[in-house]
């Protein structure tokens, strides 16, 4: 049995400039600015079509003859889905981009999107956890790509990192994610309602902003006496892992979920702390730890307008093969119900297979509506199953959503034996270490963008298996690589980051 004590938020948060230059704006507007409150509002529209695209990262590939330099792919999506075509091939060789290709990197390890400068066109943020800084070995940095017309490019990226203590292992940017966490503004909450960014390091959250006054593509610091996150659920430490934005609490602010494992004397055990989003940064408060860690997901699963929280528990003391855990918002601003409502496990009545020790059920999940119903449903990546005899080769789960939360009625689970998946299952493949739910064409059925960064000696693929009023389909399915992008492919771990 684990106990969880309360984190307290007792440390100062970093804020800093993003680059330091002024930029300007794009001169066209895109639809309907809106920033990212509750898990619907898809922040991933970097051309401002309408349509949601993608952002994927290989850390590990080779870039300029740097081994383990990174890039992410950016591809557009339209009408007629998610292109291979029309993409962006982004990394520090890339011209305009700040610092230069360097082994070991990790370029794209993490990824996040939001609309930072509220101009209508989404923004991109790469984490670069690996990258040296002033002789600190893996301190790590950050890139933020701003949308346009014509999508992402190098032109005006800005730089991130910890302003005031870059630290040797820090390795900032290992997770990312941007909504509407407070205003920019707290004396004029409803003035420039753009997302601001938080940023994991290792043992500190970090947020990023553009505040009143500043250029809205320039990213500045706020008062020294903003509070943050000291994650210390258990008496032993913490490691930051993931994070989640939804509005568990039914008010104007974005909440935030941030899940890791303990270190010390009781390492590994996962926990995960909510922060409530506030009209000022400084008013960011407790919304409580729950046990199970490091995966979380955001959705509004019962659909009863207040974004519930997932939690994927792989970690010490998690029930055997991992877990999935559905904690429902309370339908106040008191947020999130402290028990869950449901766990699911691999041996849950109804779902497909078995638990086994080491499947890594839960490591992964993304959620959307597959059969149109109106209902998210949840798609959990368990990158450690053995399909038969064969070791870690990873396989996909789909619960369906209804009007009391998850169900198991209609269950699926996908692998690379399915007859109708291209390729067939390897070991060390981790198919499902990555998974995305995506209606790329917005034709309401969410497709499933599902990844193996260890496909082919890790070089990595995705695959991305459609979606009917039945729910996902595993006919019809299609996969790709870095080949097909034009990118790197030897080793570069292509699909090791999603962005959600």
């Amino acid at each position: 049995m684990r106990h969880i004590r309360s984190a307290a938020l007792t440390a100062a948060a970093l804020l800093t400039i993003g680059g330091g230059a002024v930029f300007t704006a794009p001169a066209a507007q895109a639809a309907v600015p809106f920033p990212s409150i509750g898990w619907q509002q898809r922040n991933c529209d970097y051309d401002g079509n309408g349509f949601d695209d993608v952002l994927i990262g290989a850390p590990g590939a080779t870039v300029s003859g740097a081994t383990g330099a990174g890039y992410v792919s950016v591809q557009y999506s339209s009408s007629s889905g998610l292109s291979t075509t029309k993409k962006s091939i982004l990394h520090q060789s890339t011209s305009g981009v700040p610092g230069g290709v360097e082994a070991g990197d990790g370029f794209g390890q993490a990824v996040a999107s939001g609309d930072l400068d509220n101009d209508g066109y989404d923004d991109a943020i790469v984490g670069i956890p690996g990258e040296d800084l002033a002789g600190l070995f893996n301190a790590g940095g950050a890139i933020v790509f701003w949308g346009s017309p014509s999508g992402l490019h190098g032109a005006d990226s800005a730089w991130l990192e910890n302003p005031g203590q870059p630290r040797a292992g820090a390795n900032f940017g290992r997770a990312i994610e941007a909504a509407r966490y407070f205003a920019p503004d707290p004396a004029d909450p409803d003035a420039n309602p753009r997302d601001s960014i938080a940023v994991l390091e290792n043992d500190t959250l970090l947020f990023f902003t553009s505040p009143p006054g500043a250029a809205a593509q320039r990213l500045k610091p706020a008062d020294e006496g903003v509070h943050a996150l000291d994650a210390t659920p258990l008496e032993t430490g913490f490691t930051l892992r993931s994070l989640s934005h939804g509005n568990y609490n039914e008010d104007a602010w974005a909440d935030l979920a941030i899940s890791g494992v303990t270190t010390g004397d009781q390492p590994g055990i996962g926990a995960t702390q909510v922060l409530h989003g506030a009209p000022s940064v400084e008013a960011l408060r407790d919304g409580g730890v729950f046990e199970g860690g490091p995966a979380v997901v955001s959705s509004d699963f019962n659909q009863d307008g207040q974004d519930d929280l997932v939690i994927g528990d792989t970690g010490v003391g998690s029930p055997v093969g991992g877990s999935a855990s559905v904690y429902l918002g309370k339908g106040d601003l008191s947020g999130l119900d402290p028990t869950p409502a449901q766990t699911w496990t691999q041996d849950s009545p109804g779902v497909p297979g078995g638990a086994e020790a080491g499947d890594r059920w839960g490591a992964e999940m993304s959620s959307g509506d597959t059969n149109g119903d109106g209902f998210p449903d949840l798609a959990i990546g368990a990158p450690g199953e053995d399909i038969g005899s064969v070791s870690n080769a990873g396989a996909v789960w789909a619960l369906r959503g209804a009007p009391g939360g998850l169900t198991a009625t209609g269950a699926r689970s996908f692998d690379q034996n399915h007859p109708d998946i291209p390729g067939g299952a390897e070991a060390s493949d981790r198919w499902g270490g990555q998974v995305r739910l995506i209606d790329a064409d917005k034709d309401g059925f969410f497709g499933l963008l599902a990844a193996a960064p260890g496909e082919n000696t890790n070089d990595g693929f995705a695959w991305v298996i459609p979606a009917s009023s039945s729910g996902l389909v595993a006919k019809g399915t299609w996969t790709y690589d870095g080949t097909r992008l034009g990118a790197p492919v030897a080793n570069a771990q292509f699909g090791a980051a999603i962005d959600e």
